[in-house]
């Protein structure tokens, strides 16, 4: 029998594409055919890093030309749509890195050009492929919490200080009208989604802090869901947390049920406490602080290709994240109203 090869092309060269690009390159079952990039000398230098073949300045051209098995869209908003629609268009499945559109609007017209072509996109929302949200979901299942109250992150990069702030990685991160839920705290609507179910209403409370940046950069968020369970979102870009690398976790996070507690801190390491008793034990598991959270980008693209090759399920298409934008908006309407609203 023939051993399958998942043809893979990708779009862009930024910042968090270095991440893409190991993932890929350390798959047997996966080869990067082509790579796309408006600046030739960036796309030289990742081809000849990961031994890419095929150089294009003409993304419909490498479609055409490559007719690949799937597209890596690594690319700002902005330039989403018009790459989403071009694979759609010719049938091809892709990725497409987050924010999904700049637009609620953009999203939803997208998803039903999506829908209407019976397309496959995946959004890369990678955060719950994390190996500490993937114990901890196994532990929630295992009902030792009892009765769950409230789950708590603390959101603390600590990369916001300051008129550079974001220039040296992410620089358009200054420029965007909404930033602390559209570009960042999206990655905790999907990982409460995934921990705790659908989200019944939201209230939150947004603020700038940094005044060099556009969007909101600080905030707390508060989700209810079934069973008088909440989730509490408390973001602040600007302060950080007892780590080594603030960026492994980008926080901590608290778990408090009725019969358990659990802690986990920034550095992926995961205590529990009975009720009652005055001390953490430490819970263990299998997990790396290696590459981007826990190497979640690796995880989600070896789930994809799991999914393109040998029929695994699947998580996080289009049509199933539409919903995590949904509640997004929400938290942005509630902010300015300044009231709880429900999800309908």
């Amino acid at each position: 029998m023939q051993k399958k090869t998942l043809r893979v092309v990708t779009v862009g060269t930024g910042y968090f594409s270095q991440f893409h690009y190991n993932a890929w390159d350390r798959m047997h079952d996966v080869e990067i055919v082509a790579l796309y990039n408006r600046s030739s000398a960036a796309a030289t230098e990742t081809a000849q890093r990961y031994s890419i073949a095929n150089i294009y300045t003409d993304f419909i051209e490498m479609l055409d030309t490559e007719k690949p098995d799937l597209v890596d869209i690594i690319t700002p908003p902005e330039t989403h749509v018009a790459f989403v629609s071009a694979a759609i268009e010719r049938g091809i499945p892709c990725i497409c890195q987050k924010p999904f559109t700049p637009t609620f609007d953009d999203a939803k017209k997208l998803t039903e050009k999506i829908k209407q072509k019976q397309a496959l996109v995946i959004i890369h929302e990678n955060f719950r492929f994390q190996p500490w949200y993937q114990e901890i979901k196994k532990l929630l299942s295992s009902k030792q919490f009892e009765n769950l109250y409230q789950v708590t992150f603390r959101m603390r990069p600590g990369d916001g200080q300051g008129k550079d702030a974001y220039l040296a990685r992410q620089p358009y991160f200054q420029q965007m009208e909404r930033f602390l839920i559209h570009e960042t705290a999206i990655h905790w609507v999907d990982v409460f989604r995934y921990l705790l179910g659908d989200v019944k209403n939201v209230y939150a409370d947004l603020v700038k802090r940094n005044p060099v940046i556009k969007g909101e950069d600080s905030g707390i968020v508060i989700f209810e869901f079934e069973k008088q369970i909440r989730a509490i979102f408390d973001g602040n870009r600007l302060a950080d947390h007892a780590a080594e690398n603030p960026r492994v976790t980008m926080g901590e996070m608290l778990i408090e049920g009725s019969k358990a507690c659990l802690k986990l801190e920034g550095d992926g390491k995961i205590s529990m406490r009975n009720q009652g008793d005055s001390h953490w034990t430490p819970h263990t598991y299998q997990y790396t602080t290696d590459n981007f959270g826990g190497d979640c980008v690796y995880a989600l693209q070896r789930h994809v290709a799991d999914h393109l090759l040998y029929h695994a399920d699947l998580h996080n298409c289009a049509q199933q994240y539409i919903d995590n934008l949904k509640i997004e908006e929400l938290i942005y309407r509630s902010a300015e109203s300044k009231q709880r609203l429900d999800l309908r």
